[in-house]
Order: C-alpha cells, then sequence, then structure tokens
C-alpha cells in the first residue's frame, strides 16, 4: 500500500521499470559504440590517410587506412546503395525490437549490434564517393583483414546473441 498520494508502490522506491532499465542499457551500449566508431573513424581519416600502417603489435594489429565500398572482405563493392538500404532496414528492426527487452544480455548484444551497424551506416550515407554509396572507413589491419570498431562490435553483437539463443534466453528474459 502507499503511504503517501504519490508514493512509489516499489519498497525500494526505483521508479524505473524493468523494462526501462533494459531500454536504457540498450541505448548506452549502442550510443557508447556509435560514438566511439565514428571518433575512431575520424581519428583515423586525420592522422592515417595517405600514411604507410603504423604496426602495433608486429604480424598482428596495425593501423592501416582503408575505405571499403563492400560489405564484409569488400564483398558486394558494386552494391553499396543495396547494402546502405539493407543496413537501414537492420536498424529500424533492431530498435523496434528493443521495447521488448527483459534481459541484460540481450540489451548489450543488441545495442553492440546497433550501435555498430549505424556506425557503418552513417559512412555509407555521409561519405565519399557519394551520399548513399559511401565507402566505410578502415583502419584495424588484423592482417588477414581490416576492420573499424564498428565490425568490433558487431562481432560481439553476433557472439552474443549466438551464445544466448543456445542457451535459450529469449529477448524478453524467459528461459
Amino acid at each position: 500500500m502507499q503511504t503517501a498520494r504519490g508514493a512509489s508502490l516499489n519498497p525500494s522506491g526505483d521508479t524505473h521499470s524493468p523494462r526501462s532499465t533494459y531500454l536504457r542499457l540498450f541505448i548506452l551500449v549502442a550510443l557508447l559504440v556509435l560514438v566511439v566508431d565514428q571518433a575512431t573513424k575520424a581519428l583515423a581519416v586525420a592522422t592515417l590517410k595517405g600514411e604507410d600502417s603504423i604496426e602495433l603489435i608486429p604480424h598482428v594489429l596495425a593501423l592501416t587506412y582503408m575505405t571499403n565500398g563492400g560489405a564484409a572482405f569488400g564483398m558486394g563493392a558494386g552494391m553499396t546503395v543495396v547494402l546502405t538500404a539493407l543496413a537501414a532496414v537492420v536498424c529500424f528492426f533492431v530498435a523496434r525490437t528493443a521495447s521488448q527487452l527483459r534481459d541484460r544480455g540481450w540489451a548489450v548484444g543488441l545495442g553492440l549490434f546497433l550501435g555498430g551497424a549505424l556506425g557503418n551506416l552513417i559512412d555509407r550515407v555521409f561519405r565519399d564517393p557519394a551520399p548513399f554509396k559511401g565507402h566505410v572507413v578502415d583502419f584495424l589491419d588484423y592482417g588477414i583483414f581490416i576492420g573499424n570498431v564498428a565490425d568490433i562490435a558487431l562481432t560481439l553483437a553476433a557472439a552474443m546473441i549466438f551464445f544466448l539463443t543456445w542457451r535459450g534466453v529469449g529477448i524478453d528474459g524467459t528461459r
């Protein structure tokens, strides 16, 4: 029972529902990934474009500026407009699905996914050679491929989503 008019029915005094907690976590993760991705890409453009690679860990990790008009490993380079449209649709559905979140793992996983997808989508929409045909900035050179922070987030998201699905955890927290 309420002890006073307008007082919270929740004994802890927390006025946030679990739904809003998971939604806030999702948004926070997505924004963090997006900001770090765009900041590191801007730094890469400003400092690495036109320069030689900088080897950080020999034969493991270097900083190498490159742009990619395609998807992973440069596949589909001639289909940038299609990739841009597909990424926008996926971002819309992930954001729409967020209202169903009732699990911390799913909130983080989908936040990583949305942040990574938006990071690369922004490149496709606003970077050269033309609007909606832009190339994604890549600069983390692993020797066998070159990526960016958004790609790391997307990879982590895929692993988390796979693991949660394998464990039988639903987006709504049911098992």
